[in-house]
């Protein structure tokens, strides 16, 4: 027999922890988040029916997201952009820290205060602004924005807005789902005065975009803004493509589990459409460095979890985001010709969003004895690219090529910056312009119509076969006195930071940048994945 709702009541509050239950009045709630423990409560314990665990604490809190405010690289770049621009310490760490410890600094921002980051670190526990700037993108974070500015410029940059308190002074939490009122009193009571309120708009692509769209002031003697930059668009990449008609940022980056499922661990009810708290993307790299350096970086998530999530991340990259293939080759007196072509499978470029991701084509040709006659695009293992010019030289970059002839020439999808002097920078704060843009279009994706933010730049702006279909580039091969039939293998890498943009950080003698290069060096060999690949004989 079903338990009445009064029931169901008392039997959800006798089991929660007598912790959660002893809160606040939450018509007294002073605090405007609370952190993500509170939450795992009665979110953790999920599983489907063949005991796959969707537990959503344990998925988020081996992402990024849980994780943004212990990132190395983050830290070591904001590091670098003091150590270059001092006299707006201040100013940067408010800017740096707005969606890499969002709760902290928007609650400094609500008492006048601008955020800080390196004041935080490392976490003291016992202090309740590192426990907010530790928890990262967190729960009460997100479930708390509202609609009103949704898609707006104002929105972007962490210009989220928090819908406030209603007259009982309770805070609203929102979610896909509809809450009865005993599960309502429950949260209340447990977080302290949230109030679980259904709102179809989390699931919106403009909720991702609040803090996926950035732009970033460069800055100049004294502090002097002299410039401004689209650090990352994806959302705007996603709104020209025929995606903005299929997909939201959500039901791709939190697949939807296909079966009714509860989603709070007591007396929960089966729902249908639950999404998984995973937040695949494109950084496994960094969510590898998390793990290895658990200890050193305050890691909550246990091994197992960021093992996972870096398989999970992987896969995803490796099934959802490229097609390569070869559509033609032949050999012609004494070389081969072959046509390469790249198909971006996502809703926006490829890669997308901070700029230190690059993806690139490798393409080798052997002989009848497997061995190669021809290679361009090699990853080494210290996490370059042979034959990259940047790499080499960090003021020159490989242009975008429409057929290639030669080992040192490589195609490689990536943005490109540069300072107001005109010379090439990885330093988001002293960028103005990109001279570079050739990263993969998503399908439907009109280049002679984009707006500047997302506009392609560079050599592939003329590219008949660079377009929202993706790009083919031929590669014509001297054969010499080699012998056939000859293996023809394309592949397809990505790499989420760039050799040049970790190799820029070493002239910069700090606490971050040595920690960093220090990880980077020891994990450069696993810096980039084949995401697609291609093979034929001729």
């Amino acid at each position: 027999m079903r338990a009445s709702h009064s029931l169901r009541r008392l039997l959800f509050a006798a089991l929660l922890p007598a912790s959660l239950c002893a809160a606040r009045d939450p018509r007294k709630a002073a605090h405007l988040f609370q952190t993500s423990d509170r939450c795992m409560a009665c979110h953790n314990g999920l599983a489907t029916s063949s005991g796959e665990d969707i537990s959503i604490g344990f998925d988020w809190r081996a992402t990024i997201m849980a994780n943004s405010s212990r990132d190395p690289y983050w830290q070591s770049g904001v590091r670098r952009e003091i150590t270059d621009h001092p006299e707006s310490r201040a100013a940067i760490e408010d800017e740096c820290s707005i969606c890499h410890m969002p709760m902290a600094r928007y609650e400094s921002k609500q008492l006048g205060r601008e955020g800080q980051i390196f004041a935080h670190l490392p976490f003291d526990s016992t202090k309740p602004g590192d426990r907010l700037a530790e928890d990262g993108v967190s729960c009460s974070l997100c479930h708390q924005i509202g609609k009103s500015n949704f898609g707006k410029r104002e929105s972007f940059i962490g210009g989220f807005i928090l819908d406030g308190p209603n007259a009982d002074g309770q805070r609203v939490e929102y979610g896909p789902f509809e809450i009865d009122k005993g599960h309502t009193r429950v949260m209340r009571t447990s977080t302290g005065g949230f109030r679980p309120t259904e709102a179809k708009h989390i699931r919106q692509s403009e909720l991702c975009a609040t803090c996926h769209t950035l732009y970033t002031k460069a800055l100049g003697p004294g502090g002097k803004v002299i410039g401004e930059l689209p650090e990352q668009a994806p959302y705007q990449e996603w709104l020209h493509s025929d995606y903005r008609e299929k997909q939201s940022c959500q039901s791709c980056h939190m697949p939807v589990v296909k079966e009714d499922v509860r989603i709070t661990n007591v007396l929960g009810e089966p729902r249908q459409g639950m999404s998984r708290h995973v937040f695949v993307g494109g950084n496994f790299f960094i969510l590898g460095i998390l793990n290895r350096y658990r200890n050193e970086l305050s890691v909550g998530a246990e091994p197992q979890e960021l093992t996972a999530a870096v398989e999970r991340t992987a896969a995803f990259l490796q099934s959802q985001t490229a097609r390569v293939a070869i559509d033609h080759a032949e050999v012609r007196d004494g070389r081969l010709l072959a046509d390469i072509s790249v198909e971006n499978l996502g809703g926006h470029k490829l890669p997308t969003a901070y700029p230190s991701r690059r993806v690139w084509l490798h393409f080798v040709v052997r002989d009848r004895n497997h061995r190669p006659v021809f290679e361009s695009g090699a990853l080494t293992p210290q996490g370059s690219i042979a034959g990259n010019a940047n790499d080499a030289d960090p003021g020159q970059y490989e242009p975008h090529y429409t057929e290639i002839t030669a080992s040192d020439q490589v195609q490689i999808y990536e943005s490109i910056m540069a300072d107001q002097a005109g010379s090439l920078t990885t330093a988001l704060l002293s960028a103005v312009r990109y001279v570079k843009d050739n990263r993969l279009l998503p399908h439907g994706f009109e280049k002679g119509d984009a707006s500047p933010d997302i506009a392609v730049v560079g050599g592939a702006s003329s590219d008949e076969n660079f377009s929202g279909a993706g790009d083919r580039v031929r590669y014509s091969v001297a054969l010499g006195a080699s012998q056939g039939p000859y293996i023809i293998e394309a592949e397809l890498y990505f790499q989420p930071i760039s050799y040049r943009w970790a190799a820029n950080l070493r002239k910069y003698d700090t606490a971050e940048t040595r920690r960093f290069n220090g990880y980077y060096d020891s994990m450069s060999s696993t810096s980039a994945i084949v995401l697609a690949r291609a093979a034929v004989a001729r």
